[in-house]
């Protein structure tokens, strides 16, 4: 059935001048903050004409609303499934790849690059899909194994596991002999093409790059890139200088004989040019490309409309280029033999195909900046744990309400629980945006790890349940990340079991000691080692990257099974996260932000040797633990932290939830 008829939704009017309808377009395809779209503040008096400042926001919401009833419209998915093979045909093609992601490799990308989305339905933030002539096929990770049978249509896509039936296993068995398959080389790295690519000869079949995508040839109403505004970070926010930076990359690709470096990653060029932007949602990100000579010059490839005076003086002496002019650019430098440093891991296939076939000397290396922009200085440290306080005291007046609810007896769902935890954190007008959106799960929908409560989804926090909810805000001096999961009235042994369990390894991880050298992975076993006593596990990792006032999911460090063999250094942010999942029955996850830093500077093996410093400051719900599974040690680590939390917290805070927080962090066993 269509849940949406986007052709209800008011249109732009067919009289407006055409540079203004597409300044509105680009405004409407930028995520609104809290209801408001930032560009428009980008657009000038001149422009406007005799439209008052009301009527274009009226008009920008209504094209907003336009494009996302249309990526939702699941009733359309079999229409354009069916288009989408027909162009194929049109091609000659057998089939396409299609990737969450867009040129930039975004976590969280624009409206015009929802590809799978529009064709499947699927909304998690990570996943791909494989279109053949006679069937097709969609994947995700373990996180939304449960969301991917919700959403998407068994009939028409099969629905898989990135891991344990991986799509490239699929072309094998799938694709004929002789049939070509067709990639995006904007939007697929090169180890992925070189997979499907072998993937494709085994089944004594052809991998080939499209001209353009075959899915913008059937997507009619497809939106334009965002226009958002970009912003300043001030460097007392930074700690470092856009010009500081920019000498220091500089020195990285000289030493690595470099000519120039090709910057694909919106995070990267926001962290060096001490900018951010506004076109993405969640992640303050100026979707841009640079390139950036030995020198220390930079050319940047932006729609100049997201920059107004202030940003402009700001870049300086940085060059600027409309975004169509990337590949010509790239061209030159090859054509020029010169040296150039690409991440492979980054950007987009066509960067290197491109640079290489002009006759550029191709130096394959990490993006630069992902390093020095994961250890935060003492600038963004001292930030972030002000945003971490400034949160906390959010999250806590949201869990003393959330409790005299229950105890009131007053019914609330998760719809309204993610609403009110967003108001409170909207009493700080520091906040810039939410981090995330918010995942408010009650009982089994806490079962599904990232869990979008939708009007169609939406459950009541029942007595007896059990309520998980991940969320987090974006501040100019940090990002956070918390989720806190709570007893809706009395909950079972069972439930205080798998929490304490998860409760041991969140300890675990928190307290960990380790030689300088270490790496994410070789911490992982410690949050799951309580659970896999009991024969227990959970599908995600532990822990990921933080950005400040940047990506709430940052490289390269990591915490996972099969995580960044990159070792954890002083100054970067982390999460600490283990959980458990009891499909059709509850959810638990205990998330803290930390930051690794160094405990002992010289020990006997002459390393240092490095712990973490708890960021986040929230109660943990005292009554799902279970202290006769906790150890002396475990028991005083969550005295200390909850008394960290009441000095932080208590002067932030009204008197009501002050005394709530009394009781909430009071001693185990008081």
């Amino acid at each position: 059935m269509t849940l949406h008829q986007p052709t209800a939704l008011p249109a732009l009017p067919d009289s407006l001048p055409a540079s203004l309808a597409a300044w509105l377009k680009g405004v409407a395809a930028a995520p609104a903050v809290f209801g408001a779209f930032p560009g428009l503040a980008l657009l000038p008096e001149a422009a406007k004409g005799d439209f008052g400042n009301a009527e274009l926001e009226r008009m920008v919401a209504g094209q907003a609303a336009r494009y996302a009833a249309a990526i939702e419209d699941r009733g359309a998915i079999a229409t354009r499934l069916a288009d989408l093979r027909a162009e194929l045909a049109r091609r000659g093609l057998a089939g396409v790849i299609v990737p969450l992601t867009d040129e930039y490799q975004s976590e969280y990308v624009p409206l015009r690059a929802q590809r799978l989305s529009w064709l499947t339905g699927f909304t998690g933030s990570a996943g791909l899909a494989i279109v053949l002539q006679d069937k097709a096929a969609i994947w995700s990770d373990g996180r939304y194994t449960l969301q991917l049978a919700q959403q998407v249509d068994g009939t028409l896509f099969e629905c898989l596991h990135s891991i344990d039936n991986p799509p490239a296993e699929w072309v094998k068995a799938n694709l004929k002999a002789g049939e070509t398959l067709a990639y995006d080389p904007w939007l697929h790295v090169e180890d992925g093409v070189k997979r499907f690519a072998a993937a494709c000869e085994a089944a004594g079949a052809t991998l080939a790059a499209a001209d353009s995508n075959p899915i913008d040839a059937v997507w009619t109403d497809q939106p334009p890139p965002p226009l958002g505004p970009v912003m300043i970070q001030p460097t007392e926010l930074a700690g470092h200088s856009a010009i500081e930076k920019r000498a220091e990359i500089a020195a990285a690709i000289k030493a690595r004989g470099a000519d120039a470096v090709i910057l694909t990653l919106p995070e990267s060029i926001a962290w060096l040019l001490n900018i951010r932007g506004s076109d993405v949602p969640h992640t303050p990100l100026p979707l841009s490309m640079a390139i950036m000579d030995s020198a220390g010059l930079v050319d940047l490839y932006i729609d100049d409309r997201k920059l107004d005076d202030a940003a402009r003086r700001h870049l300086g002496e940085v060059r600027l280029h409309a975004p169509d002019d990337f590949p010509a650019a790239l061209a030159a430098l090859g054509r020029a033999k010169k040296a150039v440093q690409v991440d492979p891991a980054t950007s987009g296939i066509f960067v290197l195909q491109t640079l290489e076939q002009a006759g550029a000397k191709l130096i394959r290396a990490e993006d630069p900046c992902l390093l020095p922009k994961a250890c935060k200085t003492a600038a963004e440290l001292d930030g972030t744990r002000t945003a971490h306080r400034r949160d906390g005291a959010a999250v806590t007046r949201f869990l003393a309400w959330l409790d005299r609810q229950v105890m009131n007896g007053t019914m609330v769902d998760e719809i309204g629980a993610a609403d009110k935890l967003q108001s409170f954190r909207r009493l700080d007008n520091g906040l810039r945006d939410l981090s995330f959106s918010t995942i408010s799960g009650a009982g089994p929908n806490g079962a599904i790890v990232h869990y979008r409560v939708t009007r169609a989804t939406n459950r009541n926090l029942e007595p007896g349940s059990l309520y998980l909810v991940d969320s987090g805000g974006q501040y100019p001096d940090g990002t956070t990340d918390i989720t806190r999961t709570v007893a809706i009235g009395t909950p079972t042994e069972e439930m205080r079991d798998r929490f304490t369990r998860v409760l041991k390894g969140h300890i675990a991880i928190a307290t960990a000691k380790f030689p300088e050298g270490t790496a994410g992975q070789q911490l992982d076993t410690l949050a799951r080692r309580p659970l896999w006593e009991i024969g227990l596990d959970y599908d995600h990792g532990t822990g990921h990257g933080v950005g400040s006032f940047l990506s709430v999911h940052e490289g390269p460090q990591r915490i996972a099974k099969a995580g960044s063999a990159v070792p954890l250094k002083p100054g970067m942010i982390v999460s600490n996260e283990p959980g458990y999942y009891k499909t059709g029955g509850y959810g638990i996850r205990i998330e803290n932000l930390v930051t690794v830093r160094v405990e002992t500077e010289k020990a006997e093996n002459g390393k240092r040797w490095l712990g973490f410093e708890t960021l986040t400051r929230a109660p943990i719900d005292r009554r799902l633990i279970d202290l006769g599974l906790l150890t002396a040690a475990e028991v005083a680590w969550v005295d200390a932290y909850h008394a960290l939390v009441w000095h932080d917290i208590a002067p932030l805070v009204d008197d009501e939830t002050r005394a709530w927080l009394k009781q909430a962090s009071a001693p185990l066993g008081a």
